[in-house]
C-alpha cells in the first residue's frame, strides 16, 4: 500500500505543478485574448489563435523546466515534436467550442466570447494533461533500489525478510 499512496503523492504533485504552469498559461491566454481584441479588429476566434499560441509557448517552458524537469530529456526533437503535435489539437478543441459558440449560436459578446474561451481552454486542458505526461513528457524508467543484506529484487518490490 506505501507504492500506491506514494504514487498517488506524485500524481498529486504532478497535477499541482501542471495546475500552477496551467493557471498562469490560463491568464496569458485570457489576457492575449482580450489584449487582441481590444487593439485590433481581427475577428474573435483569430485572436483567440493568437492567444492559444501565446500560451502554448509559455506553457512549453514552465512544463519542460518546471512540472517535468525530471522527465526524460533525451529526445528532445520528438518531445517538442509531439508537444507541437498534441498542443495543436488542443488548440483546435479550445477554439473550436469557441468558434460553435460564436458562429453556431451567434454567442459572441465580449462576456460570452470569454465565458467560451474559458470553457474551451478547460476541455484543451484535460486533453493536454492526459497526452502531455502520456506521450510527451514521459517518466524515467524506474531503477531498481540497492539492497542491503544480499538478495536482489524486481524494481519496486521490498526484499524479504529473512527470519532467523
Amino acid at each position: 500500500m506505501e507504492q500506491g499512496s506514494s504514487g498517488l503523492r506524485r500524481l498529486f504533485r504532478e497535477v499541482a505543478k501542471f495546475g500552477a504552469v496551467g493557471g498562469a498559461g490560463v491568464l496569458v491566454n485570457l489576457g492575449v485574448f482580450n489584449l487582441v481584441r481590444q487593439a485590433t479588429d481581427l475577428q474573435v476566434v483569430r485572436a483567440s489563435v493568437i492567444a492559444t499560441v501565446v500560451a502554448i509557448v509559455f506553457n512549453y517552458l514552465g512544463f519542460r523546466y518546471f512540472t517535468y524537469r525530471d522527465r526524460d530529456k533525451s529526445r528532445r526533437t520528438r518531445e517538442m515534436s509531439l508537444f507541437l503535435l498534441f498542443s495543436v489539437i488542443g488548440l483546435v478543441i479550445e477554439n473550436g467550442v469557441l468558434y460553435t459558440a460564436t458562429y453556431g449560436f451567434g454567442w459572441d459578446s465580449s462576456l460570452q466570447s470569454n465565458i467560451f474561451k474559458f470553457l474551451g481552454i478547460g476541455l484543451g486542458t484535460l486533453f493536454r494533461f492526459w497526452s502531455y505526461r502520456s506521450w510527451v513528457f514521459r517518466a524515467l524508467p524506474v531503477r531498481e533500489k540497492p539492497v542491503t543484506g544480499g538478495g536482489a529484487t524486481v524494481a519496486g518490490e521490498r526484499p524479504r525478510q529473512r527470519v532467523p
